[in-house]
């Protein structure tokens, strides 16, 4: 397991341009792949445009409790970007104001912001239709002052999304440390506790599913069916939907596929995989990505890369939407795995 982020180690994939150019070079350089650009333009659907706005995704900083080696973040406890207030409520005043029906919060680990229930209590307000917060699951039992996590959510209908790579306790260690699976496995019993995934309480808890290795997602419904089995049976646990989500080359998961010479292979594998179907509901095409210091970005990914949106309008303190809505959206290879198989998104598979 890695023990601290790729910008402690002072790694060169810390660097969001290092990874950009290597994405750039190598094998699409030489022409043995073909840039994600010319794949979509084959398929007539360059240039990406955006849809109809639906989705606000706020990342409230990159702090977080766990380390995992797939973290397209380069989340952990050493990561101080954190938003501030101010900021917070800059975002409010578009939430009150946008035509998006989802706000969605991510991290990091979210709930580790110091003015992260503020900020939800405020943003409740507004009447979102649908308001994730997105967990690791482990944060509830982190310290005493998360015990409480699970009944906030609940007084605050918050739809939980919660990251469990695996019903088995040694796939989900190995990729997200020792000890993650049974803090997830009590903190999902807490969940289901206080209501979460029963019937009749309208409180939604979701699960998200990132492969241990350098391979794609299986079927999305079967996963979810031996996922229910497997939790139902040996822990008396429910939820209500399970996302599939393929890793996208960057960050620590990129670093690992370089380090495990995996990465030719994988790359031959997304784009052998590209469905030009999946193109047409791609995250980028409904969402705006906030990051912690306020940037715009057309989805969370372009964030970690640092490509933020083509438009005068690249701040939330100069928000804009119908500005943003004649935008077009930033791509590179690493858009691939949202566009291989059945496609992928924060909300899980796209067909």
């Amino acid at each position: 397991m890695t023990i601290k982020s790729l910008k402690a180690r002072k790694n060169d994939l810390s660097s969001p341009e290092n990874q950009l150019k290597f994405l750039s070079n190598g094998i699409f350089r030489k022409g043995e792949l073909p840039t994600f650009k010319e794949k979509i333009a084959e398929s007539g659907k360059f240039p990406l445009k955006p849809k109809k706005l639906e989705i606000l995704q706020i990342n409230l900083g990159y702090m977080c409790n766990q380390v995992c080696s797939h973290c397209h973040v380069d989340a952990g406890p050493d990561r101080k970007e954190i938003m501030t207030r101010e900021t917070m409520q800059e975002c409010l005043e578009v939430i009150k104001n946008t035509g998006a029906h989802t706000l969605d919060l991510t991290g990091g680990a979210p709930e580790m912001n110091p003015n992260f229930r503020w900020f939800v209590e405020e943003a409740a307000k507004a009447g979102i239709r649908d308001f994730i917060v997105r967990s690791n699951l482990t944060i509830i039992l982190a310290n005493k002052k998360f015990h409480d996590l699970p009944d906030f959510f609940k007084k605050h209908n918050v739809h939980v999304v919660s990251s469990l790579p695996f019903y088995k306790r040694e796939k989900t260690d190995k990729q997200r440390g020792s000890g993650v699976f049974d803090k997830s496995i009590s903190a999902l019993q807490m969940l289901n506790k206080v209501g979460y995934a029963q019937e009749g309480t309208g409180l939604k808890l979701d699960l998200v599913y990132n492969p241990s290795g350098a391979f794609l997602p299986t079927n999305q419904e079967a996963m979810e069916r031996d996922f229910k089995v497997a939790l139902k049976e040996d822990f008396d646990i429910d939820f209500d939907n399970l996302f599939a989500i393929t890793n996208l080359p960057i960050s620590r998961f990129l670093e690992y596929l370089i380090a495990s010479e995996n990465y030719e292979d994988y790359m031959y594998s997304l784009v052998e995989a590209y469905n030009p179907a999946a193109v047409e509901n791609v995250m980028c095409t409904n969402t705006i990505s906030i990051s912690w210091d306020g940037w715009l970005y057309d989805c969370d990914f372009n964030q970690m890369l640092g490509l933020k949106v083509d438009s005068k309008v690249k701040h939330i303190s100069d928000y804009n939407e119908d500005l943003l809505n004649d935008r077009e959206i930033i791509i590179s290879q690493h858009c691939y795995g949202c566009t291989a198989g059945a496609g992928s998104s924060c909300q899980g598979s796209l067909s």
